[in-house]
Order: C-alpha cells, then structure tokens, then sequence
C-alpha cells in the first residue's frame, strides 16, 4: 500500500501503472566502494519487462562515463545518455548564465571538473580571476581552496551548489557530504548559493526529459526523504524510498515527508514490480 497520507496530494499511481523510474545511486546501487545486493538482478529485470530508466544523482564527483564503466563491472549495461548528474545539470546552468569562457572557480573533483570544462567555461585557480564560484563534494579539500572561494563569492561571484546533502552513505556509516563543504562557503561568505541538485527540480526535470514519460506514472528511487521523497513530491512524480542508504524507519517516522512506497532494499522492489507485470 502507498505509505502517503497527505489529503492534498494526488494519489500514487499502482505500481502496475508506472511507465518509467529515476533511480538514484549512493545508498540504492551502492554504498561507497560496496555494491548492494540485488543491483544487477533489478536491472536485467526493468529490461525484460521494458521499463526505460534514468539514474538521476545528487553525486558531482564522477561522470557519466565512469559510473557507466561501474555499472558495467557489476553486470548493468546502460549508456552514458542514461545517468545524470548534478556535475551536468551544474553545467548546463551555467551555459544557461554566462558566456563561453566565463573564468569558474571550482570545489570539486574531476567530474565537476569536467562538466564545466566540457560546458565551454575556463577554470581558474585563483579568486580574484573568477566570475563563478561551483562547489560540490572534493574529499581532498584544503583550507586553501575554500579561502579562495570564499574569496571569490564575496567580491561578486555567482554561487552555485551541485548540491546541499549534508552526508552521503558510505560501508562505514554516514560521511560529510558536499552540503557540508557548502555550509562552511555560505557561513564565510554570507551568501547564499543557487541549488542545482535534488530536492530541486533541474535533475528530475531533466531525468523525465529523457524518459518521456508521464510525471505521474514515473517512479523516483531513493534513499532519503529530504532530497529523493521531497524533489518527487515537488515535481508530481511517484516515490519509493530503499531503506538501504540515509533514511531510515525511524527517521522516516519522524519525518513529514513520505515515500508512496518503502522497500527493505533493491531486491524488495524488484520482487514488488515483478507481481505487477
């Protein structure tokens, strides 16, 4: 049964009736380096029953290209054109703001790197060349680095967040996330970033793009309520939360924020949408 309760909200679709899903990956597919079980087996089942997907990731520190190679490596063949990341869709607002060549000032790792440089904008080392300041998660960072683009952001430069998840799961337990590298960018500077990834709406936007399916008959998967279950419940989409990564049932109990569906993990789903087809 769907887990929603909210009166005001239009109700869930079965899951007989759903045309697509948004998967997410760190604490769906896998937590840090582990891969979850199930992964391969929910993949080759959306095949045979025709379910197109995207995965649809708040995570800036890889591409495309090396989350497909991962997959791959785990029995999931999927193309490049079928993951999104918040390092893209970082990308593409900039394209959206400033001119080719804009001088970027970025906190992240190659795959931010690589999403700005291949939008046609310079990247700088040093605050005083930068018009744009892009953070995102870099799990080397240095104090150099955020003094740089604090620097930056305080003479003038525009402000962008691939995204605010203040952790993210690892095989160890929860770790500082990109939200918590911006926070201390915001709390130095005072000024508030432009929020690309989820709860906002450019990743599912962009995600329902691809999948030309109807909002409400797609499925958002994932693992926390205050990204996942809230971004699917702005954009009118449908939401199972996997209790395999942040959220938990007795976070979820607490939270005004609920899922359509809650599954003890992949292979739950997987079983799940196997007695509707």
């Amino acid at each position: 049964m769907p887990a929603n309760s909210d009166a005001h909200l239009p109700a869930a679709p079965s899951l007989a009736e759903i045309e697509g899903l948004i998967i997410d990956m760190d604490g769906v597919l896998w937590r840090d380096r582990a891969m979850l079980p199930g992964v391969a087996e929910f993949f080759a089942s959306l095949g045979a029953w025709g379910l197109p997907f995207v995965i649809a990731t708040n995570n800036a520190t890889s591409s495309a290209a090396v989350i497909q190679d991962r997959l791959q490596t785990a029995g999931v063949a999927l193309t490049e054109a079928q993951v999104i990341t918040s390092a893209q869709a970082a990308a593409t607002f900039l394209q959206q703001q400033v001119a080719p060549g804009t001088p970027v000032y970025v906190v992240g790792e190659s795959g931010l790197r690589l999403a700005v440089s291949e939008a046609g904008m310079r990247i700088v080392n040093r605050a005083d060349e930068a018009e744009v300041v892009v953070a995102g998660l870099e799990r080397g960072l240095s104090w150099d680095s955020l003094a740089e683009a604090t620097l930056a952001i305080r003479a003038g430069a525009l402000f962008v967040a691939t995204n605010t998840d203040a952790t993210f799961p690892s095989e160890r337990g929860l770790l500082p996330g990109a939200g918590a590298l911006i926070a201390a960018l915001q709390t130095a500077s005072g000024v508030s970033p432009v929020v690309i990834g989820k709860p906002e709406p450019r990743l599912f936007l962009a995600a329902v793009d691809r999948l030309a399916t109807p909002a409400d008959r797609t499925l958002v998967v994932g693992d926390r309520v205050e990204t996942d279950i809230l971004g699917a419940r702005r954009g009118g989409l449908a939401s199972a939360l996997v209790l395999t990564g942040v959220t938990q049932r007795q976070d979820l109990a607490q939270s005004a924020i609920q899922p359509d569906w809650v599954f003890d993990d992949l292979p739950a789903l997987t079983a799940a949408l196997r007695d509707t087809r």
